[in-house]
């Protein structure tokens, strides 16, 4: 069996062998598969009265709070990279950047009637490489500052996204007015590495991550309930949304953390070995995100009627997704552990470097 190291997001891997030394986090991996999971539903389940379900909007803030807690795991957890080690890291990150904005463009063309974030991942990736090795007052900080002051320039800015006519109108569509804007999504990721720095084994982690978590859903719902004209609705893009959305991914992925933890003994056995499946999934989130798109865009090609309208076919289509999902991953993972994507990003991004080092 194929052992699989180090946490991806979205592909992210270690570049080299060397810095390859502690397996996969579980809790980690089966919170990325509760996310993809959550997408599936948010995309194919019908709503005749466009009532908001649990998992819109959360789902995908779940994932980028996960991409940020990736970031931080390959570039040292808790005890981050020293100065002379992190140039290659940081390279591999932008390059990384640079195929999801690519691979993105390419879903996103396909038409399957969902928002692709790809392509905005690679903006909240070149927004964090700066940062990726502040200390966590400061990662804090930034994260508070934007998560107040992002939505307010949102607020003001005019919305010429739809023309993209200049390089200013496109930053603006990807930082500011699109579905998933990066600027305003940048604290899921920033709070995701602040986690990764505190230690993610950590029972004391996990805890907070749960406390701290649960306060901040509690204060943004809260603030959205009793405060007039304020509001936490998936794809608002308030500050009430960050917060209360925010929490629920941190506190969710605490909670997973502290469930599949080796401390368990027993109980953490018995629950890492009945997560499996959406762990595997979780280990893969590239290759199944990308075949989800496809999937829905022949979905959409085949059941496109006459007045433009999309009908996905709703429950037998989720249940068919997540079902085919789980077992493809479950059983890549077992016979060749990483994900085809996956592979494919590791070779590209790393294959400079690679060059680099056979030509010395």
């Amino acid at each position: 069996m194929a052992r699989v190291r180090d946490v991806v997001s979205l592909g992210t891997r270690t570049p080299s062998k060397r810095a390859a030394v502690s397996p996969r986090i579980v809790g980690v991996d089966v919170a990325r598969g509760l996310a993809i999971v959550g997408m599936f539903v948010a995309h194919a389940v019908p709503r005749p009265d466009d009532v908001e379900l649990l998992v819109d909007g959360r789902s995908s803030i779940l994932f980028a709070t996960l991409a940020g807690v990736s970031l931080g795991i390959v570039t040292g957890q808790d005890q981050p990279l020293e100065r002379g080690r992190r140039s290659d890291r940081v390279v591999s990150i932008l390059l990384r950047a640079v195929c999801l904005f690519l691979l993105g463009g390419i879903l996103a063309a396909l038409d399957s009637g969902v928002a692709v974030i790809l392509d905005y991942y690679a903006f909240m990736f070149l927004l964090l490489t700066p940062v990726l090795f502040l200390p966590r007052w400061a990662l804090a900080a930034l994260a508070a500052v934007i998560a107040v002051v992002a939505p307010m320039l949102a607020a003001v800015t005019d919305d010429r996204s739809e023309d993209k006519a200049s390089l200013l109108d496109v930053l603006q569509y990807y930082l500011l007015d699109g579905v998933y804007p990066a600027l305003i999504w940048m604290p899921f990721l920033l709070v995701g590495l602040i986690a990764a720095r505190s230690g993610l084994r950590r029972r004391s982690t996990q805890v907070w991550m749960m406390i701290g978590g649960s306060t901040a859903a509690v204060l943004g719902y809260g603030a959205a309930w009793v405060i007039p004209g304020v509001s936490a609705e998936a794809h608002s893009g308030s500050t009430a949304e960050v917060l209360a959305s925010g929490g629920v991914a941190i506190a969710l992925t605490g909670a997973l953390l502290w469930l599949t933890a080796s401390e368990r003994a027993g109980f953490g056995r018995a629950a890492r070995a009945v997560l499996w499946p959406v762990g595997a999934t979780g280990s893969m989130v590239l290759t199944v995100y990308t075949v989800q798109i496809v999937a829905l865009a022949i979905f959409v090609a085949l059941r496109e009627d006459s007045g433009g309208q999309i009908e996905y076919p709703g429950w037998p289509l989720l249940i068919g997704m997540t079902a085919a999902s789980l077992v493809f991953a479950s059983l890549w993972r077992l016979w060749f552990g990483k994900g085809p994507l996956e592979r494919l990003f590791t070779l590209v991004t790393t294959l400079p470097r690679r060059h680099e080092r056979d030509s010395v």
